[in-house]
């Protein structure tokens, strides 16, 4: 079983979302489903089919979120330190071309957010990062080509 990388902010909001699709979602679908089968023929119900959906998505969320819990391998960044780029890393890059700074907070598969700054362990610019040093050159396949970035900051907060 394989282990998931996720910080404590990260951890905390899937058992948010799962808290959240078992006490609030899971009753009021079966609510809908039956209120649904007192309007009679269920062959001919969309009301109850699309109910009887929307608990399927729901239960497989719910399944989803407990495998990914418990294999979760919870890391606190704040106990973190050095220069080298690795899991929990807030890195400060500037782009060789353009001189645009970006900052980025690598993180979780489950709990990556592009446009939050945080980007998956998994993801090309963030394998390209990781084992590099502060003041170290890095070159990223993007989808608008491969880009050279100088990495300017490594910080664990």
């Amino acid at each position: 079983m394989e282990k998931i990388p996720m910080t404590p902010k990260g951890h905390a909001a899937l058992e948010l979302e799962l808290k959240e699709r078992q006490q609030v979602e899971r009753p009021r679908i079966i609510a809908a489903i039956a209120e649904a089968r007192s309007h009679g023929d269920l062959s001919e119900n969309a009301e109850y089919h699309a109910a009887k959906e929307q608990q399927a998505l729901n239960e497989g969320r719910i399944a989803e979120l407990e495998d990914k819990l418990s294999r979760a391998d919870i890391i606190d960044v704040t106990k973190l330190s050095g220069d080298i780029v690795k899991f929990g890393a807030t890195v400060t890059l500037i782009d060789e071309d353009t001189e645009e700074q970006r900052v980025w907070q690598i993180v979780g598969d489950m709990e990556a957010d592009a446009k939050a700054g945080r980007i998956s362990i998994s993801s090309p610019m963030a394998r390209a990062l990781i084992g590099k040093k502060s003041g170290s050159s890095v070159e990223v396949v993007t989808p608008r080509g491969a880009r050279s970035y100088e990495i300017t900051e490594v910080r664990f907060v």
